[in-house]
């Protein structure tokens, strides 16, 4: 189903609701609740990717999980970014549903929640004015029926006659009168005073009770009437202990006044200061002496706004009351930020009559709250900006670009080889390399350019107001820079870095396309060499996508078994007897049709399937060879081993697992090595190599001359047999260099007693030149290109035997 047809559906709906793309996340429709939610229409919002709407990181990590296929179904409140930049709260429901086979979509509806976090707020402050009205009642009131049954008490009255948490829990009247009686100092005086008021039900009265805490309440007594007719009585208890002790307070308050860590002053109604506590004069850095009879308004100002501190005044009139944020003149020091509380106090007619301004330093809080900041925007090793501030500045920079036809570049940079330096020196000393990379790409750039470090070894520049030319000058500045030697604890070693560029508008309109494209014009860079800069074209993600089909296909190749193999034979020159076969890995897909190793081999070299490959030829080739071995017809069979399958730890244990399994004689199993596997680790090779010769295995050098030869490994190494690459042999007999090659291989293969075999014969010359060289084999389409095992078999019956 289209998403027009859609619409009619989602429109009914009262709630808001879009349909995304599952691939691209981009809102495909949208109804008219929707947009009107957001304040956009709904043009605007069709096409658009989901992700710019959200207001939170983490809503960007959730789209991210929804595109990776992570999540199919969510239920949250979350926020959204309305036309006005205001974060909407919403309640939203996320599901995927398949309005067609294959095409799946995700619906999203959406409610508002600001009405409902509206009535919650005023809900929410109804009940904190109610419970602080409660909160701050005088009196504790207890009502009793004409009876005594107690009706109800506050929670005052419990706590002035320190009533136990089990009988606030439970209802048990005489267990709470009990109580009572037993908190007054005079118990018998308190009962018969009680059973007076009981007895007169119109008793209005009121008496003093000494508590055994101390305590001294006030007690009123009055009946509760309902239609004129008394219907109960209500006790009221006031606390008078403060009246006694006023004096007492008064001498702790002083005392609380010269010992606070805030610093206190206090004012006449004309803002003349009349007292000041120690913690004042301190952060003022001014005595007492000189506060007195000063304006408190000359204590603050704002440097940015003159007119502040008359408006501090002018609200203190208005409101009784001013906070904020200000700076503290001082006499000797520099400025330094406060926080003020201003309190402006009024007499019973209303006048005003002192001031009460209570402030503290805020300049470790605010080195805190920066710090905090720096954390969150900003990279912990370098102190660049992190990808989130790359972001907010890159929004705002596409939002004006957009609008004024501006132009900016993305520039994606990735040091080369930089996990030698980590593996070889440490992560420390990596990191350190870290900072002084960061610190020469900066000084490449402009103030109004944004470095980023994204983590690991990866950069990302974004380039503001800058061309295609622009950008490769810069390109060019920072290889040039970065090619200088770096020095760190007088070591001195070289950097190199890949950039992939990316620029707006033609690469992408997002941040984040721009990045992608960027990373993908660098890996291309990584792929021809490194060290150098690339552009960004369309053409890429299509190499890419290729070979990510293709990295799949071939995965699923080998778990449908769609691999096979095929034997090209190794032909005596001497005789014309069949002396080994080369197995030859082929694949045949539906939809790629023959795939040939040339494509594929490379591909999952470099993505480490080659393991998987190479252990499925060595099993299957053993597999043939024992078969044709039980059949009478021994033959032996070689392979070629990669040298990512060479380097695995446990390869001479499953070579030897597969022999065992099969039963096949080592002798008839022959591995080609490249010449860069014997050359890599050298010594590790040769432990290896001795490891496989003590098995049986024989041992051969493919593509021999095409690599980093080394005359060394050839009287080192257990190798038996050279084979002469086809480029060599191409020429043969008429190009000189080839003939020159080829004589010097078999002369030198024969002064070291090695066996040699010629690959790529085509035609009758080619071998005729090899023979006449006493070159001992040759394989080729001359004899037979790669076959089945069962069209091979055939062709064995066909050559001469031995």
């Amino acid at each position: 189903m289209k998403p027009l047809a859609w619409s009619p559906l989602i429109e009914g709906l009262l709630e808001a609701v879009w349909l995304v793309d599952p691939v691209t996340l981009r809102i495909l429709a949208v109804n008219r609740a929707a947009a009107e939610l957001l304040g956009l229409v709904s043009e605007d919002l069709v096409g658009k990717p989901a992700i710019e709407l959200t207001a939170t990181p983490e809503d960007q990590f959730f789209w991210e999980d929804i595109a990776a296929g992570l999540i199919n179904n969510i239920h949250s409140e979350t926020l959204l970014r309305g036309a006005d930049g205001i974060a909407i709260p919403v309640e939203r429901r996320v599901s995927r549903v398949w309005p067609e086979p294959e095409h799946p979509v995700y619906v999203v509806g959406i409610r508002d929640l600001r009405q409902q976090r509206r009535t919650e707020d005023e809900l929410e402050r109804l009940v904190a004015e109610l419970r602080a009205t409660l909160e701050s009642t005088a009196d504790g009131i207890l009502v009793s029926d004409l009876n005594g049954a107690i009706r109800n008490y506050n929670r005052h009255f419990a706590a002035l006659w320190d009533v136990p948490e089990e009988l606030l829990l439970t209802r048990h009247d005489a267990a709470l009168y009990a109580h009572l009686a037993n908190r007054v100092l005079d118990g018998p005086s308190y009962a018969r005073r009680l059973q007076e008021i009981s007895d007169n039900v119109l008793l209005e009265t009121s008496d003093v009770l000494i508590l055994t805490s101390g305590r001294v309440l006030e007690r009123v007594t009055r009946p509760q009437y309902s239609r004129g007719q008394p219907t109960g009585r209500v006790f009221s208890f006031r606390d008078i202990t403060q009246s006694r002790d006023a004096e007492s307070r008064l001498r702790l308050a002083a005392k609380v006044f010269e010992s606070s860590l805030d610093a206190i002053f206090i004012t006449s109604a004309d803002f003349a200061i009349l007292a000041v506590n120690p913690a004042c004069e301190r952060l003022t850095e001014t005595s007492l002496a000189q506060l007195m009879g000063s304006s408190s308004e000359e204590l603050f100002h704002d440097p940015h706004d003159q007119k502040m501190i008359a408006r501090v005044g002018q609200t203190l009139i208005e409101e009784n009351y001013w906070r904020g944020q200000v700076w503290l003149k001082r006499k000797i020091g520099a400025s330094c930020a406060v926080q003020v509380s201003w309190v402006l106090l009024r007499d019973d007619q209303g006048a005003v009559s002192h001031t009460i301004g209570f402030f503290k330093d805020l300049t470790e809080e605010l080195a805190a709250q920066k710090r905090i900041e720096q954390l969150a925007y900003s990279d912990v090793l370098t102190g660049l900006p992190n990808r989130l501030m790359l972001s907010q500045r890159a929004d705002f920079a596409v939002r004006m670009a957009e609008r004024n036809g501006g132009e900016f570049g993305v520039f994606f940079i990735d040091l080369d080889r930089f996990k030698n330096i980590n593996d070889s020196m440490g992560h420390s000393f990596g990191d350190r390399v870290l900072v002084e990379v960061a610190d020469r790409i900066k000084r490449c750039l402009r103030d109004i350019d944004t470095l980023c470090r994204l983590g690991g070894d990866e950069f990302v520049i974004f380039l503001q107001e800058i061309d295609a030319h622009g950008a490769e000058v810069l390109a060019r500045r920072i290889l040039d820079l970065m090619g200088r030697p770096f020095q760190i604890d007088e070591m001195s070693f070289s950097v190199g870095c890949s950039i992939g560029i990316a620029l707006f508008p033609e690469d992408g309109r997002t941040l984040d396309e721009l990045i992608k494209c960027a990373d993908t014009a660098m890996y291309l860079v990584k792929e021809r060499g490194r060290g150098s800069f690339r552009f960004y074209q369309p053409q890429m993600n299509v190499d890419l996508l290729s070979r990510m089909k293709m990295d799949h296909a071939m995965r699923q190749a080998m778990e449908q078994g769609l691999f096979r193999l095929h034997y090209q034979p190794q032909i005596s020159l001497a005789n014309g007897q069949l002396l080994a076969a080369e197995a030859l890995i082929r694949w045949s897909d539906a939809e790629l049709g023959n795939v040939p190793p040339s494509l594929f081999i490379p591909l999952a070299e470099e993505t480490g399937f080659i393991i998987t490959v190479g252990n499925w030829v060595l099993e299957e080739a053993v597999r043939q060879a024992a078969a044709w071995q039980n059949r009478g017809t021994p033959v032996v069979v070689s392979i070629n081993v990669s040298a990512l399958q060479f380097q695995q730890s446990d390869f001479v244990e499953m070579v030897a697992s597969v022999i065992r399994g099969t039963g096949l004689a080592p002798q008839l199993l022959e591995l080609e090595l490249t010449e860069s596997i014997l050359v890599k680790d050298a010594n590790e090779a040769l432990g290896r190599l001795h490891a496989l010769a003590t098995l049986g295995v024989a041992m051969s050098i493919d593509d021999f001359g095409t690599g980093y030869s080394s005359l060394a490994y050839l009287k080192k190494f257990p190798i038996s047999k050279l084979k002469i690459d086809r480029s060599f042999v191409t020429g043969l007999p008429e190009d000189e260099s080839d003939r020159a090659i080829v004589s010097a291989t078999i002369g030198m293969a024969r002064g070291l007693k090695l066996k040699v075999v010629a690959e790529g014969v085509e035609t009758v010359a080619q071998r005729d030149y090899l023979a006449a060289l006493d070159c001992e084999s040759f394989q080729g389409y001359l004899c037979s290109p790669g076959l089945p095992a069962h069209e091979f078999e055939e062709l064995m019956r066909s050559l001469p035997q031995a």
